[in-house]
């Protein structure tokens, strides 16, 4: 999986979400199991997948453990006082470099929520959570060649690039992931980060020695579903160029409105 993170479609073309939702969303951490049941579905429908994402059994034993399972609702709607379900998130209880992290398993947002602000304001929600708990890190997986998560990770929240994963969870076979390798970087975001910075859109960066640019497929979702070949073309040159870049000491610095990804040495 991967969160904001993901090829979830959840993030929009670059530069276009609102930066809040509406004021009837409610975002809120879970902890009772007839409650849980819902972000399944919200899981399953987000990728496309006949299976289960996460079991029931083992949202509650996460959430149990003091670790994060959170639903985003639209309180003006449903049939109860519980609103009705738009988005939902959980991660667990890790280390990053020695020090205290949550890492974000999974994040989904259904189609009709997309491009509202409600991405944006889940990773503060979950921000604020680690906050309140003396967490320094977030860290979470998404895959390298999806522009808009890409955009959202790197130039939104302005979370930093720590590590590239090849192959990372095998065998994938989602509507979304399925025919192509599961290739992540992982991020980390510093819980004192603060996403109102400026954008790290790599504007500062491009021109300077030793930057260079790493492009990306706009849009690879698709392509995974007509040309697998092209995808494999897009996988390798980008996994090989990364790899290779941060083996070097060299940082991600930026990803710009037009899919590159910015590389300083």
């Amino acid at each position: 999986m991967s969160t904001i993170d993901t090829a979830n479609g959840e993030t929009p073309a670059a530069g276009t979400e609102p930066s809040s939702p509406p004021s009837t969303i409610q975002i809120r951490e879970l902890t009772v199991a007839d409650e849980m049941v819902v972000l399944g579905d919200v899981f399953q429908q987000v990728w496309g997948s006949a299976t289960e994402i996460i079991r029931l059994e083992m949202l509650m034993a996460i959430s149990h453990a003091g670790g994060y399972v959170v639903g985003a609702f639209d309180m003006s709607r449903g049939h109860d006082d519980r609103g009705e379900i738009l988005g939902a998130s959980v991660g667990v209880l890790a280390v990053h470099h020695g020090q205290p992290a949550l890492h974000s398993h999974v994040t989904g947002i259904l189609a009709g929520a997309r491009s509202t602000g409600l991405g944006r304001a889940m990773k503060l929600h979950q921000q604020q959570w680690a906050l309140d708990r003396g967490i320094e890190w977030i860290v979470w997986t998404f895959d390298p060649l999806v522009q808009r998560n890409a955009w959202f990770n790197i130039a939104i929240l302005g979370a930093e690039v720590h590590e590239y994963l090849p192959h990372f969870y095998g065998t994938m076979t989602d509507a979304i992931n399925a025919g192509d390798d599961s290739d992540r970087l992982l991020m980390a975001w510093s819980t004192a980060t603060n996403p109102d910075d400026a954008p790290r859109d790599g504007t500062t960066h491009l021109g300077q020695p030793g930057v260079t640019l790493i492009p990306t497929p706009d849009d690879i979702v698709t392509l995974r579903r007509t040309d697998l070949n092209e995808v494999a073309r897009w996988r390798g040159s980008t996994r090989t160029a990364l790899t290779e870049g941060l083996a070097s000491g060299s940082q991600i610095v930026g990803f710009t409105r037009d899919g590159d990804y910015v590389v300083s040495t």
